[in-house]
Parts: C-alpha cells; sequence; structure tokens
C-alpha cells in the first residue's frame, strides 16, 4: 500500500464516518460497466466542493488492491449489484492529486516530473521481481508489469485540470501537461479504466483535443451522471426531515442546478446547513467573491446587460459549444457565461440552451460582485424592491408606478427602454426583494394564454398572490382588463385565497411625461 500506488480506503472510511453522508456508491455501477471497454475513459468536471474528490475516494477504496473495503461496502447501495464482488480490490489502482504535485513545483515541468518519479518509486518498490528494460520510463514501466502481472492499473486522478487554473497564460505549459497525460494514457493497455476529476471540461486547442479518447461529463451535459452530482431532491428531503428544517426554504437557499432535468442541489451548502441548522452561504464563502467578480465586470460583449437580466431573473441563451475549456480564451458573451456553468454561478439547461442563477445562495454573490463600479442603477432598484413590494401589497397605485419609473428610467443605459421585454426585466429587479416571500413565475401560462408576471406565495407566507401585467402605449385599466378575460388567475391551480391584479403601463407619449408609468391595482378571491 502506497502513496500513490495502490493507497487505502482511509480517506473514504472518513467520509463514510461522517455525521452526514448521502450514498452515491451506485456511480461504481457506471464505471463497472465502463471499465476494460473503449468508454474506459471517463472525465468528469463540476464546480468545487461538489464532492469531485469523496467520488475519487470512493473509487479507489473499492477498486485498490492496497486495501480490503468489502466491509466499508457492505451497507451501501453498491454491496447489493450483480458486479459488486468482481471488481472489488481487483486492480492495481494509481491516485494522482493533481494540486499536491503542483504546491511542490516551482513550474509545470517540475510538476510532470514530480508525478513520473514519485509513481515510478513506488512501482519499482511494489514490484521488485519484475524485471525492467534499461530504457526505462513511466508508460514503459507500467506496461513491462501489466505483462508480467496480467492485472491491469485502473487510474484514478483528481483535478487533473489546476494547471489550467494555477497558469491561465501559459500555453506551453497547459500543453506540455496534456502531451505528458496524453502519453499516459492514450491508447495503453495496462490502462482498464481512468477517471479524471476537475472543474472545467478537456481544452481544446484549435477543433482538436490532445486527450480526444474521454468522454465528457460536464455542467452542460452530465448526462447518466446526473443524480452523482450532488445532492437529488430526495436526498435532499430526507435530510431536511431528519434535521427538522424546511425543505422549502433549502430548496430556495440550495436548490437550482438543472442536469438535463435532474434537480440537483449544492452539496456543500445543504450539509453545512444541516449541520448548522441555518441558512447562508457556505458554499461561496468557500472563495472570495473576487473570482466572480472579474469576469461579470469585464467591458465587453454588452456583459453588464445580461449579468443585469440574470439578477432578474431572465433565463437567457447560451452556445456552450464554442467555449474553448479555459480561464483566459473569451471570444464572446457566450464564452463568459459558459465558463460561470462550469464554476458553478451558473446553470445550464440543456433542452432549451438557457443559463440562469440557480439558487438564493448564488444570487447573493452575484450582487455582492455588482456593489460598486458601475453597477449603481442595479443596486437602487434592489434597494427599492422592498418599497415597492409593500406598495403593491398595500394597493398604492401611484407609488408602485413612482418607483417603477424611477426603476426604469434609471437603468436605461443598461436595459433596452421602449419595449415590454424590458419592462418586464425591470419589473423583475424592481421585484428583486420579493423572491424571499414569493416564487416568481415570468410567462406563466393559465387560462388563455401567458401572463407576464406571477407572484405565488410560499409556504407559511400570508401574503397574497398576486398577477402582473405589462403593457406599453396602451393603459393600465387595459392590463387588468387582460388578466380578467384570458382568465390568468387559473395558473394559480394549488392556491386559495386573496389575488392581487396589477396592471402597468409605460406610455411613451404621454403629453405629462414621455416617459409616464402607471399603475391600476384590483383584489379577487379564489
Amino acid at each position: 500500500m502506497g502513496i500513490y500506488l495502490n493507497p487505502g480506503n482511509d480517506a473514504f472510511q472518513e467520509a463514510v464516518n461522517s455525521e452526514i453522508y448521502v450514498d452515491k456508491s451506485m456511480l461504481i455501477a457506471f464505471t463497472n460497466k465502463k471499465t476494460r471497454t473503449s468508454q474506459k475513459n471517463i472525465c468528469v468536471s463540476r464546480p468545487r466542493r461538489f464532492g469531485k474528490s469523496m467520488a475519487a475516494d470512493m473509487l479507489v477504496a473499492y477498486y485498490s488492491r492496497g486495501c480490503d473495503s468489502r466491509e466499508l461496502f457492505q451497507n451501501l447501495k453498491i454491496s447489493q449489484h450483480p458486479s459488486f464482488a468482481e471488481h472489488l480490490n481487483k486492480y492495481n489502482v494509481i491516485h494522482l492529486n493533481i494540486p499536491n504535485f503542483l504546491e511542490d513545483a516551482e513550474n509545470a515541468d517540475d510538476m510532470i516530473q514530480f508525478i513520473k518519479e514519485d509513481v515510478m518509486d513506488e512501482l519499482l518498490y511494489a514490484f521488485p521481481d519484475v524485471q525492467m528494460p534499461r530504457r526505462l520510463t513511466l508508460t514503459k514501466a507500467l506496461a513491462t508489469i501489466f505483462n508480467a502481472t496480467k492485472v491491469p492499473f485502473i487510474f484514478i486522478i483528481d483535478e487533473w485540470d489546476c494547471i489550467f487554473r494555477e497558469y491561465k497564460d501559459d500555453k506551453n505549459a497547459q500543453e506540455a501537461y496534456l502531451i505528458f497525460l496524453r502519453g499516459l494514457l492514450k491508447n495503453q493497455s495496462y490502462a482498464a479504466l481512468v477517471y479524471m476529476t476537475g472543474i472545467l471540461p478537456i481544452k481544446k486547442y484549435g477543433k482538436h483535443s490532445a486527450l480526444n479518447m474521454f468522454d465528457e461529463y460536464s455542467m452542460t451535459n452530465q448526462s447518466f451522471l446526473a443524480e452523482f452530482t450532488g445532492f437529488t431532491e430526495q436526498e435532499v428531503k430526507e435530510l431536511c426531515e431528519q434535521y427538522d428544517m424546511p425543505f422549502e426554504e433549502t430548496k430556495r437557499w440550495y436548490d437550482g442546478y438543472d442536469l438535463k432535468g435532474v434537480s440537483i442541489y449544492n452539496p456543500r451548502s445543504v450539509v453545512m446547513s444541516m449541520m448548522s441548522h441555518d441558512y447562508d452561504s457556505y458554499w461561496t464563502k468557500t472563495e472570495t467573491y473576487e473570482s466572480l467578480k472579474k469576469y461579470i465586470q469585464m467591458d465587453r460583449f454588452g456583459l453588464q446587460e445580461l449579468v443585469t437580466k440574470l439578477i432578474a431573473g431572465e433565463h437567457l441563451p447560451v452556445n456552450p459549444d464554442k467555449f474553448q475549456n479555459d480561464m483566459t480564451t473569451f471570444n464572446s458573451a457566450d464564452d463568459v457565461l459558459t465558463l460561470l456553468i462550469h464554476l458553478g454561478y451558473l446553470t445550464y439547461d440543456f433542452y432549451t440552451q438557457t443559463v440562469w442563477i440557480p439558487n438564493s445562495e448564488v444570487q447573493r454573490e452575484f450582487i455582492n460582485s455588482i456593489e460598486d463600479g458601475g453597477w449603481e442603477p442595479v443596486m437602487e432598484a434592489i434597494h427599492q424592491s422592498d418599497k415597492l413590494l409593500q406598495a403593491t401589497l398595500q394597493m398604492q397605485e401611484e407609488r408602485v408606478a413612482e418607483i417603477v419609473e424611477e426603476v426604469h428610467r434609471q437603468n436605461t443605459s443598461i436595459i433596452q427602454y421602449n419595449n415590454e421585454n424590458s419592462l418586464s426585466c425591470v419589473l423583475s429587479l424592481a421585484y428583486y426583494s420579493a423572491k424571499k416571500d414569493y416564487v416568481i413565475y415570468r410567462e406563466l401560462a393559465g387560462g388563455d394564454g401567458f401572463a407576464d408576471l406571477v407572484f405565488v406565495p410560499r409556504k407559511n407566507c400570508n401574503t397574497p398572490a398576486f398577477i402582473v401585467e405589462l403593457k406599453w402605449n396602451k393603459s393600465a385599466e387595459t392590463a387588468i382588463d387582460q388578466i380578467k378575460k384570458k382568465k390568468y388567475a387559473e395558473c394559480l391551480q394549488d392556491y386559495a385565497g386573496e389575488i392581487l391584479l396589477v396592471g402597468i403601463n409605460y406610455d411613451r407619449d404621454s403629453k405629462e411625461d414621455n416617459k409616464k408609468h402607471f399603475c391600476k391595482i384590483e383584489n379577487i378571491k379564489k
């Protein structure tokens, strides 16, 4: 049993011993299916603190010949799978945690050399009876040992992409590292399985990738691995019941990662929330907000308007396919937004190809990142949002119109002014604080059409629902009539109680003011 070659199961034992451990062992059934096949090369990328290292430690504990893990896994789901005994502790495992090598190195060449030397030292110590070739390299040593023992190697490489984060601008270092990995792993019969974890997908150069033998599972398409990327909704419900925490509030704070229809929760934050019995920004506190700020503050590609729309709750179209899988190559706003998907600050709908801010925790981080530096109109709108919500609930029509008009006017330099879509975005921003007590829907189907904005009270929130209809160059009364005529209140199927109907019109051609807003509010019972 070594540090890199055939390590033990201590790290995974600690995870299982923890106060909160969520069983993700069925990932092993997936990797077993890929072992010794042409799909044996797997690269899984996901944000920091989303369980990458835990999964790596679990695979090490299961496959490594350096330990006996039958008892460790006996109460986990994988123990009931037909493939469990077939692969349990049957392989020579090489586990590389790349940041550990990078910390000791002065440059990328040093890091690569350290990996070669340290692994070679352990191979020579563990297999003294295997006759090695005179011209000895790491790949030759691995091939020789495999030919002599007929026991293949499994490579578990954790945070393989850290060099692309630490040496962002050093293209030569990045290429040298990719060439090293390609030589070590590609078309090598001694490799039964390669499982790499990281934050970024595999780096592209031009149209090609040096590691094009990998099947990739990333935050833009986790495919079959969605349930292993974070906590599922059912897993969080069980934790909330166990720790007597309200599920709906947990959902608001930490849900929102959409992985091909599977709703995933931030595991780090859920664990900390359950154990602390409160709600806070646990995941975002593990890294300074500057890491987000430097990207959304870029004065390029119209990002300020796009970020404002995201903060307002909009879903934006994005094309992630042109992203070059690094942290410096940005040719469009899509590239920046795609990076934020991989970093965990945005979530992505594979089917609609849209992005949005996933939950309240990340939303707070966006607000922290724009509190200064040219975002004053947006921040003022957010600060006004409590007043707007109260004015709406108190049916103060003139006050509502006044606040909306001011928010709209202040943000004209950021958001296009003269259409209903821009007004809808401004309204979402102006009602920012309502997110705490309401689930807010844009273009929600109901009756004979789609309501512009629908505010549904969260559970245990004793406030009325309200429906907002927006008009441009018409009238607030027309907006109210449309809500009634098209029966938009039918969209509130599971709600009973008071409903406010809010009509807002922006009249550009008004004689009083060419940027005048009007509001009409009525209430009904359902």
